[in-house]
């Protein structure tokens, strides 16, 4: 299994790039939203990869962090959507919104991305509700998985992720300790992010200990 590509960018495609690694070139398609995010030709870059093996074709997916790799995972998991599926989803959606739209089960959100019918939109939520919690809570880039010495080496150019997910990570985290149950915390962190998207991790544990607060 091939966890992670590290090397210079020789050629961009529209959905795709060619890595060469010591020589050997490897294909990998990403999503529209990690292509734009992607350094220029020459260039090093890091990315987390997903192998699909099938008897007549072997391909790799990229991914900027584990978060969104797993979100792939389990996109995948769902029946009828499929890897090309997955990366239209987190390229219009990005690994925040996609963790909203399931935990809030906002299935109009899902169908927002290219090919994604309303049928399969509902079946991502349901299938995927309970799981949301988990890849929420999340961290990791490419850079902390490299380590300081193999960056210092290669110099790469990564995608990191956004400082509003580690923010929801340990907002969600927090919510866990005070006995929040997973899905209940997951929907209010993602709706409190949703409505202040810069928010950092005490605001958003303020803004969804108040969602979370009895009616009444």
């Amino acid at each position: 299994m091939i966890g992670k590509i590290t090397g210079r960018i020789d050629y961009r495609a529209t959905d795709h790039v060619l890595i060469d690694v010591r020589g050997v070139g490897y294909i990998v398609y990403c999503s529209e939203r990690t292509m734009a995010s992607l350094p220029g030709v020459g260039q090093v870059c890091a990315l987390f990869t997903d192998l699909v093996v099938r008897e007549d074709l072997l391909q790799l997916f990229g991914f900027p962090t584990l978060a969104e790799k797993e979100w792939h995972r389990l996109l995948t998991s769902v029946q009828g959507v499929g890897a090309k599926a997955s990366l239209a989803i987190l390229g219009t959606l990005g690994t925040d919104g996609v963790s909203r739209a399931i935990a809030l089960g906002d299935w109009n959100a899902v169908k927002a991305a290219k090919g994604i019918g309303p049928k399969i939109a509902q079946r991502v939520v349901l299938d995927l509700k309970d799981k949301a919690p988990s890849v929420m809570a999340m961290g990791g880039t490419v850079a902390q998985a490299m380590g300081d010495a193999e960056a210092e080496v290669i110099e790469p150019v990564v995608v990191t992720a956004a400082p509003a997910s580690t923010a929801q990570a340990d907002a969600l985290s927090a919510l866990g300790n005070l006995g929040y149950g997973p899905s209940d915390a997951a929907a209010a962190v993602a709706q409190a992010a949703g409505e202040a998207p810069d928010a950092d991790t005490p605001a958003l544990i303020r803004a969804a200990l108040k969602l979370l607060a009895p009616k009444g």
